[in-house]
């Protein structure tokens, strides 16, 4: 089997994922990379043994040792690059969220549409074994029919990660209830089986906005990933640009009736995802979300309380980044990318999950005004829902 030839935009803080994809003989390479940081350009290449660079994205689209593209660079830049890329008759892998707009998604998924060019979206939530093994808690019918979801995202590191750069720039990100939610949104409408089509939110920015923060085109601070401050209220050398929410709250009702919730907060001293989804016959929970941690479940009663429930499922082992979750991802994309076929994701889904924060974000800069989420096309859910044929 000849590799798939990938190009990488972007090499953030999301690189884990170009170096997943580079298998060199074993179905994918990096043949190209592609950042406007030529420092990182030339620290980054040889990585991936000797590949194109370029500080252009516009470059890769006639060459032809690229069969598709892997973009992961901020998410206001996602609609441009995605659509020159597929209008060039790339295969896309697309980070999340797709875009920071619902507009902007349909575009991408309009253009995709238009040119047959095959578009994947790595939510790679979908690939963690905690999600895998709740959904087929629920698949089996151990809690019944679900009837609501409840997320709480506990977001310790958010001070560090998401309000010393671009991300605390409503701008750059409409909000974290898009940029930091949109695999959690994903995640709710994959568990109950439906998408959100009215949602309400509120929100507020309050403890990053009074904090020290950097001029404008100052460099983040040393050790800004490794070296975290405590308590949250001390951290400086904050974006210069800083009115995005670091506590937020929403509430949707989905298309099936579920109801559900979502709470962020980017000052708590630990980092969890908490979910909870109750059925008509029982109910499950996850404690931890890595390998090794545990689903529990509660389908008898009624009681009080029972800390070890009824049963007790463990996340299964894995390796790599986000407990294998990236190696999955890329693996299904260059599948996908070389032979079409079914996904674990959806461009759909992922459309979705953008139109849900996205809205909510709205609703909550306006005092909790619900609002209804715009439907998608009806070719376009049955193109992508056909598998892109």
């Amino acid at each position: 089997m000849e590799d798939l030839r990938i190009a990488v935009v972007g090499l953030g803080l999301r690189v884990s994922l170009a170096h997943a994809a580079h298998r060199p003989g074993r179905g994918s390479a990096v043949t190209a990379i592609c950042d406007t940081e030529p420092a990182l350009l030339k620290a980054m290449a040889p990585r991936f043994g000797d590949p194109y660079t370029t500080d252009d994205h516009r470059r890769l689209l006639d060459r032809t040792d690229v069969d598709a593209v892997v973009i992961l660079t901020p998410d206001d830049t996602h609609e441009r690059i995605a659509v020159d890329c597929l209008r060039a008759g790339k295969a896309v892998y697309l980070e999340k969220p797709m875009h920071i707009t619902v507009e902007g998604c349909d575009r991408i998924l309009g253009t995709a549409r238009a040119t047959g060019s095959r578009l994947y979206v790595g939510h790679n939530m979908r690939h963690m074994g905690v999600v895998r093994l709740m959904r087929d808690i629920i698949r089996r019918g151990d809690i019944g029919e679900p009837k609501t979801v409840w997320v709480r995202h506990f977001v310790s590191f958010g001070g560090d990660y998401y309000f010393k750069d671009w991300h605390a720039d409503r701008t750059r990100t409409t909000g974290l209830l898009l940029q930091k939610a949109a695999h959690d949104l994903d995640v709710i409408h994959w568990l109950a089986g439906g998408y959100t089509e009215r949602v309400n939110a509120f929100g507020d920015l309050m403890l990053y906005g009074d904090l020290p923060r950097r001029a404008p085109g100052t460099p983040r601070p040393d050790g800004w990933l490794t070296e975290f401050d405590w308590p949250p209220h001390t951290r400086t050398g904050l974006h210069h640009v800083v009115d995005v929410e670091d506590v937020s709250m929403m509430h949707m009702r989905l298309d099936n009736g579920v109801l559900a919730a979502y709470q962020q907060c980017h000052f708590t001293p630990d980092y969890w995802r908490n979910y909870t989804v109750i059925g008509t016959e029982g109910r499950l929970e996850n404690f931890g979300d890595g390998p090794g941690d545990t689903v529990k479940v509660w389908n008898t009663g009624p009681t009080d309380y029972r800390a070890d429930g009824d049963a007790s499922h463990r996340v299964p082992d894995a390796e790599g980044t986000h407990g294998g979750a990236d190696a999955g991802t890329v693996a299904e994309f260059c599948r996908f990318a070389r032979e079409g076929g079914p996904t674990d994701t959806s461009p759909v889904a992922a459309r979705m999950s953008v139109a849900a924060g996205y809205l909510a974000t709205r609703s909550l800069r306006e005092g909790g005004t619900p609002y209804d989420v715009p439907p998608l096309d009806e070719d376009l859910v049955a193109y992508f829902e056909g598998g892109q044929k």
